[in-house]
C-alpha cells in the first residue's frame, strides 16, 4: 500500500477522476445487459423520482450541459423509457415523464446502483463512509460557490 506522504503529492482533481472513472466503468459493465449507460440511467432515476421535470432541471440533477441532456433524452425516448409532453405554461418546454418500461427498468437496475455503492463502501468503515461523502460534498459546494460564481446545485444521488 502507499503511504500517505504519496498520497498528499497526487493531485485531487487526478485522484477524484481515476476514482470517478472506475467506479462508472464497474456501474457501466453491471448495466450493460439491459442496454442502458450510467448517463442515461443517472437521467431516467432523476425523472423516475419527479416525474414532470424541464430538461433543464434534469440537467441540473445530472450535472451534465444542455447538448450532452438532449442527446441522452434522444436515446431515453428512442428506447421507450421516456416520453415528453409540451408544458402547459410555456408549450416550448416539455415535461419529462418515464413509461412503465422506463419505472421497470429504474426498479430492476437500482439494486445494481445499490451493489456498486455497497462494493465502494466494503473499504471503509461506516464513519469514514460518512466523511468521505461529507467532505466531497464541501468541496462540491465550494467549487460551486467560490470558483464556478453559482450557487450549490444539490445535485442528488445518481
Amino acid at each position: 500500500m502507499t503511504s500517505n506522504s504519496n498520497h498528499n503529492r497526487s493531485p485531487v482533481g487526478f485522484v477524484l477522476g481515476t476514482t470517478y472513472r472506475k467506479v462508472a466503468a464497474q456501474f457501466q459493465q453491471r448495466l450493460a445487459p439491459y442496454g442502458i449507460t450510467p448517463e442515461q440511467w443517472s437521467a431516467l432515476n432523476q425523472i423516475d423520482r419527479a416525474q414532470g421535470l424541464i430538461q433543464k432541471e434534469i440537467a441540473e440533477r445530472t450535472s451534465k450541459d444542455k447538448p450532452s441532456t438532449t442527446r441522452i433524452l434522444d436515446h431515453l425516448e428512442k428506447k421507450g423509457l421516456i416520453y415528453k409532453k409540451p408544458g402547459e405554461q410555456d408549450r416550448r418546454a416539455f415535461l419529462v415523464y418515464s413509461t412503465e418500461a422506463g419505472k421497470a427498468l429504474i426498479r430492476e437496475t437500482t439494486p445494481i446502483e445499490e451493489s456498486v455503492t455497497a462494493d465502494v463502501k466494503s473499504c471503509l468503515s461506516d464513519q469514514e463512509y460518512d466523511t468521505l461523502l461529507e467532505l466531497l460534498m464541501r468541496v462540491q459546494n465550494h467549487i460551486n460557490v467560490n470558483l464556478c460564481g453559482g450557487s450549490d446545485s444539490g445535485n442528488e444521488h445518481e
